[in-house]
């Protein structure tokens, strides 16, 4: 959770400050309640990004005025009195994707408007922007409560939600266009809404974040000391674990995730970009080896786990020598190359569409082979692929065929070869693999194909 302290923060605030208002923050943390009654229903442009309002109207219009930063209530179950301020550029497309910006502690959805390009690059674009507002006192994002870790639990993701869908239903936004990005607290949010709704998000974007359910608190405290020093460390499997729980049963495709992190964060420490990194490469069933390593910018690593292009299943930018208060102008844009946003009109969106995968093993003593027959079930040819899955414990790969597959056991990668990387709408590509056992024969039971989980049989 971000100690930035007011609409202009996020572009000028000193990092000395920081410590000093963090402390305060944690003491008001302490004894805050969660929830607050519900909103009363209107809307009203705000000028500026300041939060001084004018007269409403009796009734809310059917939609924002274009152009002007507008407060939208009324929109639909807000079980945490959540403000949703909105922005849709005079060049909105037709069927507009939609970014959610969420904001740190002690921020609101109107400094985030104006503290960071968003709707500046959606008058670029063409998508529409919405910046959900705490009213609590904190001003911090319930990241933390058991109502808020799960689908439909309750608290800020079914209000941020209920802002999705005024705006899907209001502007018939994309559904396989809306995306979220956060700082700090609002980084936490994006994990959790990535987490409870894998079916609303295609990706999203967390600026010093943690992992899903790192901040889980049973007390109603909103701080968790543990996750917040990077002292909660779990394997890929649990992180993954808890993700999965929030949505029990949901089998479909899971969000990208893009995380970024300075090393010198004194609020949210640095271990927990390893462990974000660690969770969503489960989550994704992409190795946790990376695909591409680079330094876009001096002073930063940037890796690239899933595949090796703009819109990898998972990407992370680490920041050498940065602390908390790391968002910059120019990330934005960065943010809308990976959401794919950064054309206009729709963006590409990770490929395929859908995917089938048969596999059978055929065992002896303390080997087997594998045979893979991948399938393309959507309507988009696949250009590369990368077929992720893992492998029973005790299995190890000794020799393969028809792909490249690393690491040789535990979650693995199968890269396409130079002759078999396209696959055609309902075309198929088969590849196979040798590996010893130590008793466990059985095929993988789970597989992605860049990033898209695929039916099994």
């Amino acid at each position: 959770m971000s100690a930035t302290g007011s609409s202009n923060t996020v572009r000028r605030s000193s990092r000395s400050g920081l410590a000093v208002l963090f402390g305060a923050l944690v003491s008001l943390l302490a004894a805050l309640l969660l929830g607050a009654p519900g909103a009363a229903a209107r809307t009203e442009p705000t000028t500026s990004g300041a939060a001084a309002r004018t007269a409403a109207p009796a009734a809310a219009p059917t939609v924002a005025p274009a152009a002007a930063l507008t407060e939208v209530t009324g929109f639909g179950t807000n079980p945490s009195n959540l403000q949703m301020y909105l922005y849709v550029p005079d060049s909105v497309t037709a069927n507009p994707a939609v970014v959610v910006a969420v904001h740190y502690c002690t921020g609101s959805g109107p400094a985030m408007y104006s503290g960071t390009e968003y709707a500046s690059l959606a008058d670029r674009y063409g998508f529409i922007v919405v910046y959900p507002s705490v009213t609590r006192a904190s001003k911090c994002f319930d990241v933390s409560s058991p109502q808020a870790l799960r689908r439909g639990g309750g608290s800020d993701p079914v209000g941020i939600k209920s802002m999705v869908d005024w705006v899907t239903r209001t502007y018939s936004a994309d559904t396989s266009r809306i995306f979220a990005t956060g700082i700090s607290s609002g980084a936490m949010m994006t994990n959790v809404l990535l987490g409870d709704y894998p079916d609303v998000f295609a990706a999203g974007a967390a600026f010093s974040g943690v992992p899903f359910g790192c901040f889980a608190t049973t007390d109603g405290s909103e701080w968790n000391s543990a996750c917040s020093g990077g002292t909660v460390i779990h394997t890929p499997q649990e992180w993954g674990d808890l993700v999965r729980t929030a949505y029990p049963g949901y089998t479909g495709p899971r969000p990208r995730m893009q995380v970024w992190h300075g090393t010198e964060d004194d609020v949210l420490r640095y271990p927990n970009f390893g462990e974000e990194i660690k969770q969503w490469t489960n989550v994704l069933g992409v190795s946790q080896t990376p695909a591409a390593t680079d330094s876009p910018q001096s002073g930063w690593t940037r890796t690239r786990y899933g595949s090796t292009g703009d819109r990898a299943p998972v990407e992370a930018i680490s920041l050498q020598g940065v602390g908390h208060n790391l968002y910059a102008y120019g990330m934005a844009a960065r943010v809308l190359t990976f959401f794919g946003l950064d054309s206009s009109g729709p963006g590409p969106q990770p490929q395929p569409g859908a995917c089938k995968v048969t596999v059978t093993t055929n065992a002896w003593s303390t080997g087997l082979t594998g045979s893979v027959t991948i399938t393309n079930t959507g309507t988009t040819r696949i250009d590369g692929w990368k077929l992720a899955f893992t492998l029973p414990s005790g299995q190890t790969i000794t020799n393969g065929w028809g792909a490249t597959y690393a690491p040789a056991s535990g979650a693995v990668t199968a890269t396409n070869a130079t002759y078999n990387g396209t696959i055609a709408p309902n075309a198929s590509v088969g590849i196979g693999y040798q590996a010893n056992h130590g008793g466990n024969s059985g095929p993988p039971t789970a597989f992605t194909l860049n990033g898209t989980a695929c039916s099994v049989s």
